[in-house]
């Protein structure tokens, strides 16, 4: 929740060239609760105590470090969320350590991919706790890279996770930073990318619209998808109550079939335009990262609204994939538990997939109706359109 390193964040950007070339370079523009804008406001804000730092460690390579019994390094994909290491060809960037504090490299320590083996864990914890002496420390990471992990995710695989606010998990081959989400190194395969993307509006917007509309029913809710058409006679409508991450709108905009704004919609029609346009715009804002739905694609939903059947059809229509949903609720704690099993099996060596092959598979909930991604072609168009319209009604025409 940190925003106070805003002007740590705007001499970053223009150190490398502007927000775009930062994001080329790192996977993100620069985000003020990333590690680098914190260490250039310690060292700015405390000289003295950043001298005497020995070591900066991320929360992930410190725990490991514990284990260990000396630093443990920062692996990949945790580190790919500090601005300062170059995703393609994972080493830190010398323009940004030197943008965000001196002899940076050195209290960092170089960085290592996430199946790395660091080394044996620590005599104290064979002598308190009774470690056997060979146990091995497979470097730690983030809480979402280890998720991807955990859902098993696989190449052109998605993850979405309906909860308070939603999120999307998408596994990359060949990424395209722009100014919106993150793109991490894979914690699972190295020469690959993962890239995440947070939508506000969620779970807290549709329980909204259901408790205005649907008397505060998930079975009148889900009635209202029942009982109308799959692309809601080209009505389209965008629900943002409080200001947008992806993209930066707020208020509610409804367009009939003709592009023109209307004031309402029918309470079936508003409950439609809701679930169909939250997913236009995961699948629009997805793409713009470089993904593409490939023939062995699926969907794995999570998170409170992905019990609802009715609105896993919606989203694997407008996906034009089939949604499996998983029993997994600690998806970090078990995909942590499964790294540590990939960096044992010799890590980079052998697949992931491989080593996690006898875990339980996702079931399946919706499958997409036929027909589905012609009605949604075009409509996913104007959608990625009107939107552009807004933005441009809302903050003036882009730079």
């Amino acid at each position: 929740m940190d925003s106070s390193t805003t002007a740590q964040c705007r001499q970053l950007e223009a150190t490398v060239g502007g927000a775009q070339a930062l994001s080329c370079l790192t996977g993100s523009r620069a985000y003020e609760r990333f590690t680098g804008n914190q260490i250039a406001k310690l060292y700015q804000q405390n000289p003295e105590a950043y001298s005497h730092t020995e070591r900066i460690s991320l929360v992930s390579s410190f725990a490991a470090s514990l284990f260990l019994g000396s630093h443990s390094p920062i692996d990949y994909s945790d580190g790919s969320g500090m601005n300062l290491l170059r995703i393609q060809d994972k080493i830190w960037s010398q323009a940004c350590l030197g943008a965000c504090a001196p002899h940076l490299e050195e209290k960092l320590g170089l960085p290592v991919p996430s199946c790395s083996v660091v080394g044996a864990i620590s005599s104290y914890f064979v002598q308190r706790y009774g470690f056997p002496p060979g146990c091995k420390v497979v470097a730690f990471t983030g809480d979402n890279p280890a998720s991807l992990a955990g859902m098993r995710l696989e190449e052109g695989d998605i993850a979405v996770s309906l909860g308070t606010s939603d999120t999307l998990f998408l596994w990359l081959q060949e990424p395209t930073p722009t100014l919106e989400g993150h793109i991490f190194c894979n914690p699972v395969d190295p020469q690959h990318y993962m890239a995440l993307l947070c939508f506000k509006n969620g779970s807290l917007m549709r329980e909204k619209i259901r408790d205005e509309l649907a008397s505060s029913s998930w079975s009148e809710f889900s009635k209202a998808l029942q009982s109308t058409e799959m692309g809601n006679s080209g009505n389209l409508g965008f629900y943002f109550d409080v200001m947008e991450i992806t993209p930066e709108i707020i208020g509610r905009h409804r367009f009939s079939a003709e592009n023109h704004e209307v004031s309402a919609f029918p309470w079936d029609v508003e409950i439609r335009a809701l679930i169909e346009g939250q997913f236009m715009a995961k699948k629009i804002h997805a793409e713009g990262l470089g993904y593409r739905v490939m023939p062995k694609t699926k969907i794995l939903a999570t998170g409170g609204a992905s019990h609802n059947r009715d609105i896993l059809q919606v989203l694997a229509d407008v996906f034009g994939t089939p949604v499996y949903v998983t029993d997994t609720a600690n998806s970090a704690c078990v995909g942590s538990a499964y790294r540590a099993f990939h960096g044992l099996a010799a890590g980079t060596d052998v697949p992931f997939s491989e080593v996690v092959k006898l875990a339980p598979n996702p079931r399946l909930a919706a499958a997409p109706t036929p027909g589905a991604s012609q009605v949604y072609e075009a409509l996913l168009q104007r959608y990625a359109m009107l939107e552009q319209r807004i933005l441009t009604q809302t903050r003036g025409p882009p730079e």
